[in-house]
């Protein structure tokens, strides 16, 4: 039942439910108010009727005491007053005309302080229904000690509280009901922008990711919202570009060497008398490579975009290196020296950083005028892999483009034989995944890529 409410509750709008419990609220602490002034009020009326019936038994002793009393005791201001003078045997010497002939009527023992607690009593004759507020004063001498009662009718307090009650339970309940209207209007007002918001976020669509939210002018947690929300479509839209950009260079990338096939096969098709397969297997060949290496390299970094689990463990990163330099060497005539490549473990993914070494060689020979130098130290906790050539170089303004996706220079474009322009991209994307940096620096002449790596237990560290 209680999981039923809760789901029905959970279901209702913001607005209602901030009203219901602004609404709940204002009546629990008007209610609370109403009843500790009826209850304030009773105390201080009693109170004061108390003192009144003090003031009068005082006057009363004071004539007991100069023997000025007579058997009644005449009326004052509070006529309705029951007063009785009784001496130390109990017998009435002197009553209130409303007591006259009456028997002792209060039996409680005066009081030995010299302020008498007042004491409520019930039926006394001729108001049997009534409640009073009766106090008792010591009178007379030691040899004939006297007793002065006086009691009045607490009818009049009753009579006005009872009033309040009725006010306060009638106007508590319409003064809930008002300022809940008040708070319904207010709330409604108050999530006028947020509904504004809504609006405008339900008329972005994924082709139109450049449009923005209004702020609202107060500097509060509504404008707060809509400069987050903002912040958040920029990002999309960043994002969105840089997807589309992503897939057009691709495209293209891809086109090139496809076209290349889809032409030298179609006039081979047609001219077969004429082709010299010799000559034309390994150019096809050169080409399918080229598309094989592209598209691999396409996935790797679908796969780093959806960020997976990397299958962390403790990796010699110079055995990866040793390893790496040997392929390498076959695919080429360069001079590539390794004799600076020292030991060097870290907590990583072996593929991922095997991926990370090939593709910074590959760089590097793609641009290497006669040799490669490799290096790799320890040193403050990181590992430092430097992979230098002795190219043209890369300029400083140019020097943090080259990491992104597809970017090549333009005299790397004259030379390159089959880089994509993805092999940078991937090495910061698996680095950066690794908790690591990388940076380009100058070599003169050439270019150093350096790639920096926590050890094996810094990983860790970082990662939190």
């Amino acid at each position: 039942m209680a999981a039923a409410v809760r789901s029905w509750w959970s279901r209702r709008s913001l607005r209602l439910r901030l009203t219901a419990a602004a609404a709940l609220v204002m009546a629990a602490g008007l209610a609370g108010a109403a009843v500790l002034l009826v209850v304030w009020l009773h105390g201080s009326l009693i109170a004061g009727l108390d003192q009144t019936a003090l003031q009068r038994a005082q006057v009363v002793a004071v004539d007991a005491d100069s023997n000025q009393i007579s058997a009644e005791v005449p009326a004052t201001s509070h006529a309705e007053a029951a007063v009785q003078v009784v001496d130390g045997k109990g017998n009435v010497l002197a009553s209130s005309a409303n007591l006259r002939g009456l028997p002792r009527v209060f039996t409680f023992p005066a009081s030995s302080s010299g302020t008498p607690r007042a004491h409520t009593v019930h039926d006394i004759p001729e108001h049997e229904h009534g409640t009073w507020r009766a106090v008792g004063v010591r009178a007379g001498t030691a040899g004939n000690p006297l007793t002065v009662y006086v009691a009045l009718p607490t009818e009049s307090v009753d009579h006005g509280l009872s009033q309040l009650t009725t006010g306060l339970a009638t106007g508590v309940p319409a003064v809930v009901a008002l300022l809940t209207g008040v708070v319904w209007l207010f709330t409604g007002r108050a999530l006028r922008p947020v509904d504004a918001m809504r609006a405008q976020t339900a008329e972005i669509t994924e082709s139109d990711l450049g449009r923005r939210l209004d702020v609202p002018p107060a500097d509060d947690a509504l404008g707060r919202l809509a400069t987050t929300f903002n912040d958040l479509l920029g990002r999309l839209d960043a994002a969105t570009r840089r997807q589309r950009r992503f897939i057009a260079d691709a495209a293209h990338e891809l086109r090139s060497p496809l076209s290349t096939l889809h032409t030298r096969l179609e006039v081979a098709d047609q001219h077969p008398e004429s082709a010299h397969w010799q000559t034309i297997a390994p150019e096809l060949l050169r080409e399918t490579e080229r598309l094989n290496r592209l598209v691999d390299d396409l996935l790797r970094l679908a796969r780093l975009d959806a960020r997976p689990r990397l299958r962390t463990r403790s990796v010699d990163l110079d055995e990866i290196v040793f390893a790496e330099v040997r392929e390498a060497r076959d695919r080429t005539g360069l001079v590539i020296d390794q004799h600076a490549v020292g030991a060097a473990r870290v907590s990583g993914d072996e593929d991922a950083l095997a991926s990370v070494v090939r593709n910074l060689l590959d760089n590097a020979l793609r641009h290497a005028a006669t040799r490669i130098d490799v290096s790799l130290r320890t040193l403050h906790g990181t590992a430092r892999l430097v992979v230098a050539d002795d190219g043209p170089g890369i300029p400083g303004a140019d020097r943090e483009r080259v990491f992104d996706r597809f970017t090549r220079l333009d005299d790397a474009r004259a030379r390159d034989t089959g880089g994509s322009g993805l092999g940078l991209a991937i090495v910061r994307d698996i680095v950066t995944a690794h908790h690591g940096s990388t940076h380009i620096e100058d070599n003169r002449p050439g270019t150093r890529l350096i790639v920096v790596l926590p050890v094996e237990g810094r990983i860790a560290r970082a990662s939190r």
